[in-house]
């Protein structure tokens, strides 16, 4: 009577979201400011008020038809344009709107890139820790998706294993960078060997291996790290950007795909990027933020509250006894946890209402994932209490 595979999808909820709700429940019993809830990347950085302020002028401004009317499904072709100059204008390159495709957002993005590139017996490989619904995506356009075991000291590839996992059946790597969960930026020297290996790879098995990049997190950097623009690097590039992390704006489902010229035969790629979209439902983007972003698209993202997060949960956590890569960029910490079952750790933490989820979910056990797009007081508050749970396993 109905697909048994969708059902699952749609009545098995998530460890993230379980965590969440468990949070919801038990804050009615203690009381909101007693639970210390690390699970959603929900940013708490208020949109900035250029945003407010380009959706004031636009309606004031602008027929109301052509605000909320349908555009044409790549997106509005000036708002295409002025994005690709001000990618141009930052990472060097020579797009324009007609290697642009507007989409809800990176999860749209990525999931019509997928569907546009799959066909029988393709596999895509991502490299652990993980974004959890890649494996969701994959398989539900007939593809199959393998996981390279995570580098734990730096979280940056294991190139090894990768070298032993590529096949004739890869059609695409995908990598996201900065990184949900670890929040680690892949250095240069990482994506010049990825790309030299999918390079030498491609001319053996005779086809384009694709180099699928997720970049919501792209401008939430610290440090004065550098994240490489990929398409600089390796010609198959695509990269799938949102604009729900860097303007706070994760609910209006705004974002792009960039399909560059160099890409092996660029339009039947575009024109399977534009079929995908239409078998998903994508009709256009939602056409009042596609003028939203086109008249800030370049302006500063405000990163400084995440910074501050990040400082004093890292350095909280270093001081109670955890070990974890420090974070450049997202907003979540990634430590190890204090056992090997990082399922028990997080069941453990959750005595003390630290909310937690486990590491396994995205690949990589013995580990849980912390976001820190919190508010500070409650980073602050948790801090004794991450100490006493630390303090429990040194008995």
């Amino acid at each position: 009577m109905i697909s048994e595979k969708m059902y699952e999808l749609g009545t098995k909820k998530s460890t993230i979201r379980t965590i969440f709700e468990y949070g919801r429940k038990r804050a009615l019993e203690v009381g909101e400011e007693n639970i210390y809830d690390y699970s959603l990347g929900n940013p708490n950085v208020p949109a900035p008020d250029f945003i407010k302020q380009a959706i004031i002028d636009i309606l004031n401004e602008m027929d109301p038809c052509d605000v909320h009317g349908y555009t044409v499904a790549p997106g509005n072709p000036q708002v295409r344009e002025i994005l690709a100059k001000d990618i141009n204008r930052r990472f060097g390159t020579h797009f324009t709107g007609k290697n642009l495709f507007v989409t809800g957002g990176a999860a749209g993005a990525i999931t019509i890139v997928f569907k546009a590139l799959a066909e029988k017996d393709d596999e895509f490989i991502t490299f652990a820790p993980y974004f959890p619904e890649y494996k969701c995506f994959v398989e539900s356009v007939g593809a199959q998706l393998k996981v390279v075991p995570a580098k734990i000291d730096d979280f940056q590839i294991q190139f090894d294993e990768f070298e032993k996992m590529i096949n004739e059946h890869t059609k695409a790597v995908i990598i996201n960078s900065p990184n949900n969960p670890s929040g680690v930026v892949y250095s240069e020297a990482t994506i010049k060997q990825l790309a030299e290996i999918l390079t030498v790879k491609s001319n053996e098995y005779g086809h384009p291996i694709f180099l699928i990049s997720d970049e919501p997190y792209r401008e939430i950097v610290y440090d004065g790290a550098t994240v490489p623009y990929i398409p600089n690097y390796y010609a198959n590039s695509i990269v799938c950007y949102s604009y729900s992390k860097s303007f706070s704006l994760p609910g209006e489902r705004i974002g792009y795909i960039v399909v560059p010229d160099e890409v092996a035969d660029f339009g039947r790629i575009y024109g399977a990027v534009a079929g995908a979209a239409r078998v998903l439902t994508h009709v256009n983007a939602p056409s009042l933020f596609q003028l939203v972003i086109a008249r800030c698209a370049g302006k500063p993202s405000n990163i400084a509250p995440y910074e501050e997060n990040r400082n004093l949960l890292y350095n909280g956590l270093i001081e109670a006894g955890f070990k974890c890569v420090k974070p450049q960029g997202a907003f979540y910490l990634f430590p190890q946890s204090l056992e090997p079952d990082d399922y028990a750790f997080c069941k453990k933490a959750q005595e003390y209402d630290l909310l937690l989820v486990p590491g396994t979910d995205f690949g990589c056990p013995g580990h849980f994932r912390a976001s820190y797009c919190i508010k500070r007081e409650t980073i602050e508050k948790s801090l004794p209490v991450f100490k006493k749970l630390a303090q429990e396993y040194k008995k």
